[in-house]
């Protein structure tokens, strides 16, 4: 039962990873989801535009999903317990990241979609500005990938 506890370990970072990012991401993508059924009611042409905002923050749920991906294949009862708590440690780290980048995201996304309800031309920018909180998930999925292939070198 002993030697488990390295897997298990491993095996709860990974659900922390896939089931933050991906809460993060079903967040994130609500926000301006909200705001574009506002948005559509004043400006129905405006629906492409707010689609597209509305769905930057889905790909930090992506991340978690392709970390899981990259660890799973290694995984097995002969790792160590260093090992397991390394992908423990990896994995809740870009979960929690890409949890909080996903919802800040949403929110500067939302923005945009309000601003476009209003009438002005704002989706190019918001792009720009919704892009920075998802730069420190792609830090986090970087951090996680370059952590793993040591963890199992």
């Amino acid at each position: 039962m002993e030697s488990s506890i390295p897997l298990v370990m491993a095996y709860i970072g990974l659900g922390l990873m896939v089931g933050l990012a991906g809460v993060g991401s079903a967040i994130g993508v609500s926000i301006p989801g909200n705001a574009t059924i506002g948005t559509i009611k004043k400006k129905d042409e405006a629906f492409g535009q707010c689609m597209i905002l509305s769905a930057l923050a889905g790909t930090q749920g992506l991340y978690g999903f392709g970390g899981f991906f990259l660890v799973f294949e290694n995984l097995s009862e002969s790792i160590t317990l260093v090992q397991g708590m390394g992908v423990f440690a990896s994995g809740f780290m870009l979960g929690l990241v890409c949890l909080f980048s996903a919802i800040q995201q949403g929110g500067i996304a939302a923005n945009g979609v309000a601003g476009i309800g209003q009438g002005h031309d704002v989706f190019g920018k918001t792009l720009v500005l919704a892009v920075f909180p998802e730069l420190y998930a792609i830090v986090a999925f970087a951090a996680f990938f370059l952590l793993n292939g040591n963890i199992f070198a």
